[in-house]
């Protein structure tokens, strides 16, 4: 089994102790060390490999953000904090996700299941903060047919006909297209009302929104897609959906 080194740096004894009681919960994770000090955190990164960084952005003496930016290969990072108006400067600094306290075991699997991707796929996490609204309904020449999100300190367009299906994540939305994904700090109702032309788009489970165009088979209570990927229904929303996109 592939084990990760991860390191856990947070000012609250509290926080550290639940970070590393979560830890423990996961076999495949090694606890190299835990420090309340940016600068003894410092001194371990520079001696020991670390896969996974758990980081606190609000600390004395030195931030968590400026932690990060002193390290030329940071790991996997994972900020823990407070406060979400840290959000946009966490992600702008590659960070592959932001909890934010108080977070429950569940939120910290998947963060812990994101930096594992990144680390396996060794490239630049695809992760982003707030979608921007780029369509006004309201004024039929203002429409467009993308959406604006941004990424890595880019600004991307995500074409509506390009988007296979939509997965919630909690704080996040996974926006999945033919060739790449998306994860944007974003709400699934928000980003529901945003999809263009509305009619193009599906939501068959409380977690998921579907391309009608992409939608191959039915079967069970699951949609092909197309690839591997299935789509759940959920039991309230099935006959609407055979209906819809079956005709049946």
């Amino acid at each position: 089994m592939k084990t990760y080194k991860i390191l856990l740096v947070d000012d609250e004894f509290l926080a550290l102790n639940l970070l590393e009681q979560f830890a423990k919960e996961l076999p495949d994770l090694e606890l190299v060390g835990k420090c309340k000090s940016p600068i003894q955190a410092l001194d371990i990164l520079q001696k020991e490999p670390i896969d996974i960084l758990f980081l606190d952005i609000q600390m004395p003496v030195l931030s968590g953000t400026n932690l990060l930016k002193t390290l030329q290969r940071p790991p996997a990072t994972i900020f823990t904090t407070a406060y979400s108006e840290h959000a946009v400067e966490a992600f702008d600094l590659n960070a592959v996700d932001y909890l934010l306290k108080p977070f429950s075991f569940e939120r910290f699997l998947q963060a812990v299941n994101k930096a594992k991707d990144f680390l396996n796929k060794n490239a630049p996490p695809q992760y982003a903060p707030n979608l921007e609204q780029t369509n006004d309904k309201k004024d039929p020449e203002n429409v467009k047919d993308y959406m604006v999100a941004k990424v890595d300190g880019r600004i991307e367009k995500i074409f509506f006909n390009d988007i296979q299906y939509v997965e919630g994540l909690k704080e996040y939305v996974k926006v999945v297209c033919s060739s790449r994904s998306y994860v944007i700090l974003e709400s699934m109702k928000n980003l529901e009302d945003n999809l263009l032309p509305s009619t193009d788009f599906m939501r068959v489970h409380k977690s998921y929104i579907v391309a009608k165009k992409r939608v191959q088979t039915l079967e069970g209570n699951q949609l092909d897609v197309g690839g591997k990927i299935k789509i759940p229904i959920s039991r309230e929303r099935k006959d609407e959906v055979v209906k819809t996109l079956f005709g049946i």
